[in-house]
């Protein structure tokens, strides 16, 4: 079973046994930390569905959001 094809239940119950904490490759380095926050609102309706998808994907809503203005910038540059 690998990490790609875990569930997130199933990744929380692999990496709680300390033999599968050992880090493997190498060092990858972070991206720039963020910047200050944005305050942004949304009508209820369409904060619900960003929570939902964000729930679905195992993101939080900030990482969703921040992937989905993204990736709508990459595809307007396109």
């Amino acid at each position: 079973m690998t990490a790609m094809t875990m569930t997130p239940e199933q990744e929380n119950t692999f990496y709680a046994d300390p033999a599968n904490q050992k880090p493997q490759g190498p060092p990858v380095r972070r991206k720039a930390k963020l910047s200050e926050p944005v305050p942004v609102r949304f009508p209820e309706d369409l904060l619900n569905e960003v929570r939902s998808r964000a729930a679905a994907d195992d993101r939080s809503v900030s990482n969703w959001i921040r992937r989905a203005v993204e990736h709508e910038l990459q595809r307007s540059t396109n």
